[in-house]
């Protein structure tokens, strides 16, 4: 399992190549290409920041929320150069992200190392079913 505090700097590192992406690899030209891959940068870096683990700021999302949003935005990230029409110039690194994106969400530990800011300070109750 990859530890929490890991997946959190994964995020990070995910978050800060997607936006210096399209200036990077040259594909910064103002279309869909730059856009989703800034806009799928910022929302990483977005939720990240209000994750419920130990690299998250706010913490008031749920770690297993985040997970959730993890595999909707790889999803996205792999489907964009199609759906956008954008796959004639560049896709490798949306396929890469995005299928790493998914390996990551289904490798990672469900709850942080620690106690959870969310739920009082209180370990998580394995038993119940509910999405966290």
């Amino acid at each position: 399992m990859i530890p929490t505090t890991l997946h959190g700097a994964i995020d990070y590192l995910v978050a800060l190549f997607l936006i210096s992406a399209p200036y990077t690899l040259g594909f910064a030209d103002g279309g869909a290409a730059q856009w989703a891959t800034i806009g799928l940068g910022a929302f990483v870096l977005i939720y990240s920041l209000f994750t419920d683990y130990e690299l998250g700021m706010v913490r008031i999302l749920r770690f297993r929320v985040h997970l959730a949003l993890d595999v909707v935005f790889a999803v996205l990230l792999l489907a964009s150069p199609w759906v956008l029409n954008f796959s004639d110039r560049i896709w490798w690194p949306h396929v890469l992200v995005g299928i790493m994106g998914l390996v990551v969400a289904a490798f990672s530990a469900r709850h942080p190392d620690r106690f959870s800011h969310v739920t009082g300070g209180s370990k998580p109750n394995l038993g119940d079913r509910r999405l966290k």
